[in-house]
C-alpha cells in the first residue's frame, strides 16, 4: 500500500466518527495504545525540539532500506495521539515517499481545530523531524 493509499485509509476510518471530538478522542486512545519506546530511546538526543510538551521520536529503516519505521512518546495524552497517527501513517513507507508527502490527514479529520496553535505547531515540528530522519534514511 502506497503512502496516499494508506493516508486515505486513515482519513476514511476516523471519518466514521461524525463527531469532531470523539473523533479525536479516539485519535488520542489510540495514540495511548501504541507501543511505548524503550528507557533507552527518551533521551535528549531523541527530544523534538519546539514542542511544549516532551516528545521523543525515534526513526529507523526496515527492507534494505526500502522503507521508514517511526515511533514516538509524548507526555501529553493529545499530543501522543496526533503524533502516534503520524508515525503510523509514514511507518512502512520509502523514504522518498516521506519526504513528499504532506499530512493531509490532521486537516481532513479537523485534528487542527481540536489542538491550540501552539501544540499545531509542535506537531509540525514532529512531521520536520519525520521528514529530516527519511532524509537521512535516503542518504544512507
Amino acid at each position: 500500500m502506497t503512502l496516499a493509499e494508506k493516508q486515505r485509509e486513515l482519513i476514511e476510518d476516523f471519518s466514521i466518527i461524525e463527531d469532531p471530538v470523539e473523533r479525536f478522542s479516539a485519535i488520542v486512545d489510540r495514540g495511548r495504545r501504541a507501543p511505548a519506546l524503550p528507557d533507552e530511546a527518551r533521551t535528549d538526543a531523541h527530544l523534538v525540539p519546539g514542542c511544549t510538551s516532551r516528545v521523543w521520536l525515534t526513526g529507523w529503516a526496515e527492507n534494505g532500506g526500502d522503507s521508514c519505521q517511526f515511533r514516538v512518546e509524548a507526555d501529553a495524552p493529545s499530543v501522543q495521539g496526533v503524533a502516534a497517527l503520524l508515525c503510523e501513517l509514514y511507518s512502512g513507507a520509502t523514504p522518498a515517499e516521506v519526504i513528499a508527502i504532506e499530512p493531509e490527514c490532521l486537516t481532513a479529520l479537523g485534528i487542527h481545530r481540536q489542538l491550540t496553535l501552539t501544540r499545531m505547531r509542535g506537531l509540525s515540528q514532529v512531521r520536520r523531524r519525520i521528514r529530516e530522519i527519511a532524509e537521512s534514511l535516503a542518504n544512507d
